[in-house]
């Protein structure tokens, strides 16, 4: 039996280790006063921060999503919480220094016919520097194509704070 050993298949980017996409979870909430700082108080007292946050807001209702610098123990704080979670792939990019970073990156996924579908500013980055989480319509041709052309793709390890 092949341990996939000459496959190219590289088993330390499996998920749970350093994945190269981020997780988004989307939480959906009733639009009333309070909703919000009941999700945010659930990561009071742990490690876990929020480091991108966006909310689709209707009349009746409200789409938050988030990205964690823990996306293990968020999950678990979240479904502790009894809330129903949609987890879904992102791509985290540090924009490149340089006039226009986004327009590089638009530019790119749009030469490999890629659609972005979400984009939001994160919060805390390795470096300090701007970067953005994107979900695409095909993951993987956005990442091999922004990492066939130099752009730093940040991972879950990039999310985590020093002090955890």
């Amino acid at each position: 039996m092949s341990t996939g050993g000459e496959s190219g298949t590289d088993y330390l980017t499996m998920r749970g280790r350093d994945y190269p996409s981020l997780r988004q979870f989307t939480v959906f909430l009733e639009n009333r006063v309070g909703q919000l700082l009941e999700i945010v108080r659930r990561f009071e007292g742990s490690n876990v921060r929020i480091v991108a946050l966006s909310i689709n807001d209707a009349t009746e209702c409200a789409f938050v999503r988030f990205l964690l610098s823990d996306p293990e123990q968020g999950r678990e704080i979240l479904e502790r919480a009894g809330l129903a979670l949609i987890e879904s792939d992102l791509i985290g990019i540090e924009l490149p220094t340089g006039p226009q970073p986004l327009l590089r990156v638009c530019t790119a996924l749009l030469q490999a016919e890629v659609n972005i579908v979400q984009a939001y500013p994160l919060l805390n980055t390795p470096n300090d520097r701007p970067a953005v989480a994107l979900m695409t319509d095909n993951i993987e041709m956005a990442m091999e194509t922004l990492s066939r052309k130099n752009f730093h793709i940040l991972t879950e390890n990039d999310l985590k704070f020093n002090d955890e």
